[in-house]
């Protein structure tokens, strides 16, 4: 690492709030490795550059989504992505008895949880309560400016929490985004065994990559993917705990996880050899976690086979998967085509929606790297969503 943080293959320099921030966090995380001996994990390391109280890229109060943030998801886009949600959610409440909520994990500005509240009171169908996770004091007051302006009138319908409710929910858990986001534990394979990557810190640079013999799980877990010699990549330690939290937090329905990755085959492919960590920086990518400490989101892709296996373990049912142009096509999207055009969209509104579906369906852009799993608790019926092309074979 080197800091202040450096032009890196074209990214914008930050400005001088960023930059002391980002000083700041560095100073932190400095403390902490001196604290444990001289050396962290890279997990605790990227845990602490965007989770860390007040200081992290998640916590702190800087603008993350959108045109002026660092990257867009599926809802800033617009509405579609949200809608066809909506309608899969339907769907979801109309499998289960009792009445039911609505769960999501990390709502980020808000957006997407106004569009489904709009989308569930069109068709007369909305959740008891719209519970939300957020951790982020500056992201809270967003999201609660967001559903003030777009959804007044459901004010009331919005709790925010600190963890999962004590009391198991019935309906539907949304998670969009958030399990790529979840600190992950960085391993080489060579003739030696299996390494894991920690930090160091330096006095000149701030950081620098160590490695150590890994623990005996990780040696466990990365032994059985079979990986030769000269292979790195990531493993995301906190997979099972997670999905056991969702398990326990769900007492009939289904959890919907969006998020870009793959098949664990694909994930640990031959020609897939430096892993899948990357980082985005207005709008730019690129692969230092070391740079921009704070001020930047690190993220790595997702192993759904992990994630359906994790699921498996604590008793919840693996009811589909998918690309995100196939869920969204399977929930209604070519009829929402069809109802604009009906309604002769002005050009300009067409031209724009024209465009998002683009992006969300194009196996360029969204469509095909964002996945969507469905797991399911206590809930035997079948997904419409997962019904164009589901792909649980290949998990």
């Amino acid at each position: 690492m080197s800091f202040p943080p450096q032009n890196i293959s074209g990214l914008p320099l930050p400005d001088k709030a960023s930059a002391e921030h980002s000083r700041k966090l560095v100073e932190n995380i400095q403390q902490v490795i001196a604290k444990k001996g001289g050396a962290i994990p890279f997990s605790e390391y990227m845990d602490l550059a965007l989770y860390a109280p007040a200081m992290g890229y998640y916590v702190a109060g800087q603008r993350r989504f959108g045109a002026e943030g660092d990257f867009v998801t599926a809802p800033e886009l617009g509405d579609i992505f949200g809608k066809c949600l909506a309608r899969q959610i339907v769907e979801i409440f109309e499998g289960i008895s009792d009445s039911c909520d609505i769960f999501e994990f990390g709502a980020g500005s808000g957006k997407l949880a106004a569009t489904l509240i709009q989308a569930l009171e069109n068709v007369e169908v909305l959740p008891e309560h719209y519970f939300i996770l957020e951790t982020s004091p500056d992201l809270r007051q967003r999201q609660l400016q967001t559903l003030k302006q777009l959804v007044p009138q459901h004010a009331g319908r919005f709790v925010w929490l600190d963890r999962m409710p004590e009391q198991p929910i019935n309906g539907v858990i949304v998670a969009n985004e958030v399990l790529d986001a979840m600190p992950v534990e960085m391993f080489a394979v060579d003739d030696q065994g299996i390494a894991q990557q920690y930090l160091v810190k330096t006095a000149e640079t701030g950081f620098q990559w160590d490695s150590m013999q890994a623990t005996e799980k990780m040696v466990e877990k990365v032994a059985q993917l079979g990986l030769p010699d000269g292979y790195s990549s990531e493993l995301n330690p906190a997979v099972d705990g997670w999905v056991a939290m969702l398990a326990r937090g769900l007492s009939q329905g289904v959890a919907l996880l969006i998020d870009y990755g793959f098949p664990g085959h694909e994930y640990y492919h031959a020609q897939r050899t430096g892993g899948t960590l990357m980082c985005h920086y207005r709008h730019h990518s690129h692969p230092d976690p070391l740079t921009m400490v704070g001020i930047q989101d690190i993220t790595a892709h997702v192993d759904f086979t992990a994630v359906a296996e994790a699921a498996v373990a604590v008793e919840m049912d693996v009811l589909g998967f998918t690309t995100q142009a196939n869920f969204l096509l399977g929930s209604g999207l070519s009829e929402m085509v069809a109802m604009n055009n009906e309604n002769d969209t002005l050009m300009k509104q067409q031209l724009s929606i024209n465009h998002e579906i683009q992006l969300l369906t194009s196996p360029a852009e969204m469509g095909e790297l964002f996945k969507i799993i469905a797991l399911g608790k206590n809930y035997d019926h079948q997904l419409s969503g997962f019904g164009f092309r589901d792909l649980r074979g290949k998990l």
